[in-house]
């Protein structure tokens, strides 16, 4: 007689993403893997007196999606926010935030989110001015969709000190008016990291600084901190993610989530890195070290060091080999130089750990594959599986490289222009025509023999893999002539399973549903197989199962 299963998952159309058994009708699982996949009559005969039985009612079942590039303490702080994604015109910008404001007698500062950069016009930037007369008397703070400027009111740049303007690194810039104050853009962390700072919203976002809190938070501070990321993984889970790969980190994040382990509040499988920044000295990588030793559980990791090289298009500190189409002379500013992040990846590299770099323009891309080129040179080839994250922008002679030093391209379907929720300009009015064929080229890249995984950034767009599996489907040249980058469903599909978890090393026990592998799926409310394309945003999880175990259920 076979072992008797704890949970069994029938009547579905099962697609395994496995090779040699591409579908199934049923599945069954015991202790938190897979003991068997098959049609419905052999999986059956694993049902027991004790075994739950849940009907698909004839929906996909796939491998639980892989989210490999997110933020997820900073994104379940968001879930609050104002969200102003869509949102266009003065008088429109007024009508959201008023009544947000309103709501909201007590708050210290008043935060939105998902901000167009043309949200005003695309030739109107928006001033500390258009936002005072919104709302002059209370301290308010937008941020744009992809979070690396913001715009705020002169309320809040008065309080959090930098009205007058203040010395920052490379990279980072409060913009001036012509009076001699800021004019309430700015542009990345160092330049509205005070406002956050100083109003007490800075502790979620301090796994992208590299810091840890100081002091730190009180035992009701911390409970709230936890349940705060709970509520995150809770958002995760009911979107079908059973696995995360977090793009900024820091020990206190580990330590919220294994409070949340031992507590049985841990819903996804989630890797935390150690977040590298260009002001820090290398030995500061033995943390890094002592992370990925302390913490190398299935359900909970680290092991990865995260730098930022650049900043992003839209603002123009994006790094660029050559000048931005629409601003003559100038390329961006790096957040390292070629030298210092190279000595960066060598020893990270030499300590065995993976290193993922956000890198948009085509000037950064090639200086991090420098540097991985240059730790191969120094340390030796291995299975490093060093990351590349965005690739918004590359160069012919750069493709190539990937697939040469085993390097992961990890791309955001939602973040083409166009695609999803970010409008045309001014991104494509940056990049210029002539960069146009490889910006976002995940199909050229992929035919360059890349390893392509795909994430949803958030909360720079939604986390809904679905809705990404749909944009990469989906996605449609800018001009006639361009080449087509989309991909089809299943590559789509593994783009959000199979490569997710190749991406950290587990390949071997998730991604795939197959006897031996960790029972991690998803139900969707209809077959994905036979939904057209521009209905795919229709389908809907309606169980997530993680380790054995249900985390959301319709």
């Amino acid at each position: 007689m076979p072992p008797s299963a704890d949970l069994i998952v029938e009547n579905a159309s099962i697609l395994t993403m496995d090779p040699d058994t591409p579908r199934a009708e049923a599945i069954a699982i015991k202790g938190g893997d897979i003991i068997a996949i098959a049609d419905r009559a052999r999986v059956l005969d694993y049902k027991g007196a004790g075994t739950r039985v849940i009907d698909a009612g004839g929906g996909s079942v796939l491998p639980g999606f892989i989210e490999a590039h997110m933020h997820l303490f900073g994104g379940a702080a968001e879930l609050d926010n104002l969200h102003l994604a869509g949102v266009h015109g003065f008088d429109a910008l007024r009508d959201a935030i008023r009544p947000y404001a309103s709501a909201r007698p007590n708050a210290r500062l008043l935060l939105g989110a998902g901000v167009d950069y043309s949200i005003l016009s695309s030739d109107e930037p928006v001033t500390r001015h258009h936002l005072d007369r919104i709302i002059p008397d209370r301290p308010f703070a937008m941020s744009a969709s992809d979070h690396h400027t913001m715009w705020a009111n002169t309320k809040a740049l008065e309080q959090a000190g930098i009205l007058h303007g203040r010395q920052l690194g490379p990279g980072n810039e409060i913009v001036m008016g012509a009076d001699g104050l800021a004019a309430g853009e700015l542009r990345e962390g160092e330049a509205f990291g005070p406002i956050l700072e100083h109003f007490g919203q800075n502790r979620t976002r301090l796994g992208l600084t590299g810091g840890e809190p100081e002091p730190y938070p009180s035992a009701e501070e911390l409970a709230a901190d936890r349940d705060l990321m709970h509520r995150g993984l809770q958002w995760c889970a009911q979107h079908g993610i059973t696995s995360i790969q977090n793009m900024d980190g820091n020990l206190y994040q580990l330590e919220l989530l294994a409070g949340l382990e031992e507590e049985g509040r841990l819903l996804c499988r989630t890797k935390i890195p150690f977040h590298f920044k260009n002001f820090m000295t290398l030995d500061i990588l033995e943390k890094a070290s002592r992370m990925a030793a302390a913490y190398k559980s299935e359900w909970l990791s680290s092991g990865m060091v995260k730098v930022f090289y650049d900043g992003v298009l839209d603002s123009w500190t994006a790094v660029m080999v050559d000048d931005y189409a629409d601003r003559p002379g100038w390329r961006g500013e790096p957040l390292f130089t070629p030298e210092h992040f190279a000595q960066v990846a060598v020893e990270a590299d030499r300590r065995g750990l993976q290193i993922a770099v956000h890198s948009i323009g085509d000037g950064a891309v090639r200086a991090v594959l420098d540097g991985y080129q240059a730790a191969q040179k120094a340390n030796g080839k291995r299975d490093s599986r060093h990351r590349v994250e965005h690739i918004e922008v590359t160069t012919p002679s750069d493709v190539p490289r990937f697939a040469e030093l085993g390097v992961i391209a990890s791309m955001q379907p939602p973040h083409p222009p166009g695609a999803m929720n970010f409008p045309l300009e001014p991104t494509l009015s940056r990049i210029g025509r002539e960069k146009w064929p490889l910006s976002y080229a995940w199909r050229t890249l992929k035919n360059a023999g890349a390893r392509v995984v795909f994430a949803s950034d958030w909360p720079v767009s939604p986390v809904d893999p679905i809705l990404g599996i749909q944009a990469a489907v989906m996605r449609k040249p800018w001009a006639e002539g361009l080449p087509d980058q989309s991909f089809s469903l299943h590559e789509s599909i593994a783009g959000y399973t199979v490569e997710g978890a190749y991406a950290e090393f587990m390949e071997h026990r998730k991604g795939r549903l197959k006897p031996g592998y960790m029972a991690d799926l998803v139900a969707l409310s209809a077959d994905i197989e036979a939904t057209a394309p521009e209905a795919l945003h229709t389908l809907r999880p309606v169980t997530t199962i993680c380790g054995g175990k249900i985390t959301y259920q319709a």
